[in-house]
């Protein structure tokens, strides 16, 4: 059987963290990235998906194959 490829995505944190929300700076900390110019590439989930979205402001995404 062929392996099934699995859709990631690419974030990098390219805003500050410091005067956020708390739960802002908690979603920050789950994707990885509690230090800016940090890149992280993770599975795209609906849940992944949805902390991006808290977030938007704050990362830059890309997808990735």
């Amino acid at each position: 059987m062929a392996d099934a490829k699995k859709n990631t995505v690419t974030v990098t944190q390219v805003g500050s963290s410091i005067g956020r929300k708390n739960d802002q700076r908690a979603t920050l900390i789950g994707l990885g990235l509690n230090k800016m110019h940090r890149t992280r590439t993770l599975e795209d989930t609906s849940s992944v998906r949805g902390m991006i979205t808290k977030v938007q402001h704050l990362v830059k995404v890309e997808d990735g194959a």
